[in-house]
């Protein structure tokens, strides 16, 4: 080979290697974003660890524990009464909801039940719970995908459920109003008649949001298709409430158990979706909404007289044994295993919150998708941080 022949091929050499060289410094490895531990998305201090292969999740795991704050063993040192005040802090826009299946738990092991009128209104509070907490959670959805005005909505039409809250119970957020054997308080007066006009409004709210978001493309196109969860899936990693019907399994267990409450007294339905996507866990939530209307404004109208207390003693000790009640509150199954020796307190509480079965789903839920829907994702399957980490 000549000489000239030689140099063209060291240059052209060198030339490759260069490429090569800017090649390699081009190449980059997978990135890690840590959405939170503070993110509005995520209803308080939550972590999710995501591996991104671009803009695309590789893996994603949840960090719980950020709000771990005992409440399982802080019942061992309170007595069965003082337990409400405890647990109206696990999911703190339902409060009354979570002290229902704890107070049903502790007069299932004394063997007693709450005056007819007392299980009514048990129910109507239930319900109130119930709208005023996925109410929010309708209009906080909006922004989380960057539309403002539904949550303006939602905090001004849930200020007029929690007044009849407050006015009946004496507590705006956390009433402690449950009591063993019935409830602290009967209504006062002309609140029947309150309930009733809130009710129409709170209607009227279901449609603005439908209109509002479920009627907006760009929602639409946010939503729909996005973190599907096909119903095998669902069962297997134990969703409940919204989650779960939104897959297409109608279970709920305000029908589907025989509890001493009044769910059976109001004419209401179930709704579920097939799609499992966000779209149909926000559309089964805005239903869902709609039918706690309707069962508040039909028990108002069968609220029975008589007391609202059964006999128990002054001083509260529960009979030796074990008991487990669920209910269906707003985030899905809650559920109490109660365990008491005898004494004035449990001996042992184990809490089956939901959110900490429906939080379980997002390592698999959250492999494939892009950075933006993991919000919109997060964001459907709906968990307060308290109810997560108990």
């Amino acid at each position: 080979m000549t000489m000239l022949g030689d140099r063209q091929q060291l240059a052209y050499i060198a030339s490759q290697a260069a490429d090569a060289r800017v090649n390699v410094e081009l190449e980059t490895e997978g990135m890690t974003l840590n959405i939170g531990p503070q993110h509005p998305a995520t209803h308080g201090t939550l972590r999710i660890i995501c591996r991104l292969d671009g803009e695309q999740v590789v893996w994603a795991e949840p960090s719980c524990g950020y709000m771990h704050r005992g409440y399982e063993k802080l019942t061992e040192v309170r007595t069965f009464p003082q337990v409400t005040a405890l647990v109206n802090r696990i999911d703190w826009l339902g409060s009354f909801a979570n002290e229902v299946p704890f107070i049903l738990a502790a007069e299932k092991l004394m063997g007693i039940e709450a005056p007819p009128r007392a299980q009514v209104i048990r129910t109507i509070l239930f319900e109130l719970s119930r709208i005023a907490n996925v109410g929010l959670f309708l209009g906080d959805l909006g922004v989380q995908l960057g539309a403002v005005t539904p949550v303006f909505l939602a905090f001004r039409d849930r200020e007029y459920v929690l007044n009849l809250i407050e006015s009946a119970t004496g507590g705006r957020f956390h009433p402690n109003f449950d009591r063993i054997g019935g409830l602290k308080d009967d209504l006062p007066a002309g609140w029947i008649e309150e309930t009733r006009a809130v009710m129409k409004k709170l209607q009227g709210f279901c449609d603005q949001m439908e209109d509002l978001l479920f009627g907006n493309e760009i929602f639409l196109a946010r939503t729909k298709g996005i973190g599907i969860i096909p119903r095998d899936v669902a069962m297997q990693y134990g969703l409940s409430g919204a989650n779960l019907r939104a897959s297409g399994i109608d279970h709920d267990l305000r029908r589907d158990t025989s509890l001493p409450m009044a769910w059976n007294k109001a004419d209401w339905k179930v709704w579920t979706h097939t799609d499992g996507d966000a779209f149909a866990r926000c559309w089964v939530r805005l239903q869902e909404t709609r039918e706690s209307c309707k069962i508040v404004e039909q028990l108002l109208d069968v609220i029975p007289s008589g007391p609202i207390m059964t006999k128990v003693p002054k001083i509260i000790k529960v009979p030796e044994g074990e008991a487990w009640v669920a209910t269906e509150n707003p985030l899905g199954e809650m559920g109490y295993y109660v365990v008491s020796k005898g004494d004035l307190g449990p001996f042992r509480v184990k809490i089956r919150s939901a959110s900490f079965n429906n939080m379980s789903v997002t390592p698999w839920l959250l492999k494939g998708v892009y950075v933006p829907d993991v919000i919109t994702i997060l964001a459907s399957l709906y968990f307060i941080l308290g109810d997560l980490d108990r």
